[in-house]
C-alpha cells in the first residue's frame, strides 16, 4: 500500500523567506518546524493506494498540467487549535477561483479509486509548525498580528506524492510531476 497524496509545489525562496519570519516572531529557537523541503500545498490526501493502482491514478491525473500555473499571494499566519490550545501553526494563501476547480476535478477523478471526496470548502494554507506544548497567548498573538509585506509567488508544479510514516515524522517522495501551463 502507498500513502499518497497531491499537492503544488512552493519555491525555495519563498519557503527561505517565510522560515526567517517565523524564526524572528517564534524567538526561542526550541520548536520543532516543518523540514522547508517537506514544504507544499495540500490540493488532496489520498491516502492509501494498492501499488497495482499506482499506474492508472498517474495517468488519471494527467489533466493536472492542463491548468495554468497559479499566482499566490500570502495573506497571514493563523493556526488550527484543538480544546483551545493551539496545534498548528499556518501560512495563508490567496489565488483565483480556478484553485476551487482544480480541488473539485480531482476529488471526481480520485473518487473512480475509491477516494472519498473532501466536502469541507478547500482552505489554501501551508503548514509551518506542528506544536505539541502551548506556547502560550503571546506566542499566538505574535503570528496572528503579523502583517505581511507584499509576497507573491507562481506555483508552477503539481506533484504526486507518496508519504512515509515513520518514527522520525513523514518522509516525502515524488512519484510523478505535472507542469502547469
Amino acid at each position: 500500500m502507498l500513502r499518497l497524496f497531491v499537492a503544488l509545489k512552493i519555491p525555495s525562496d519563498v519557503k527561505r523567506n517565510l522560515f526567517e519570519i517565523c524564526r524572528k516572531l517564534a524567538g526561542k529557537n526550541d520548536y520543532r518546524w516543518e523540514n522547508p523541503q517537506k514544504i507544499h500545498l495540500t490540493l488532496k490526501f489520498i491516502g492509501k493506494i494498492e501499488e497495482d493502482n499506482l499506474i492508472s491514478l498517474k495517468e488519471s491525473l494527467d489533466f493536472i498540467s492542463e491548468y495554468r500555473s497559479f499566482d499566490f499571494r500570502i495573506t497571514k499566519f493563523g493556526f488550527f487549535f484543538r480544546d483551545k490550545d493551539p496545534k498548528i501553526l499556518w501560512t495563508g494563501l490567496e489565488t483565483d477561483e480556478r484553485i476551487f476547480k482544480l480541488v473539485h476535478d480531482l476529488n471526481q477523478t480520485l473518487s473512480r479509486f475509491s477516494v472519498p471526496v473532501e466536502n469541507r470548502k478547500f482552505k489554501p494554507h501551508l503548514t509551518m509548525l506542528r506544536i505539541k506544548k502551548n506556547p502560550g497567548i503571546e506566542f499566538v498573538n505574535r503570528f496572528k498580528e503579523y502583517s505581511f509585506d507584499e509576497m507573491n509567488f507562481t506555483a508552477k508544479e503539481a506533484v504526486l506524492m507518496k508519504s512515509e510514516l515513520l518514527q522520525s515524522g513523514a518522509v516525502y517522495s515524488e512519484i510523478q510531476k505535472y507542469n502547469l501551463m
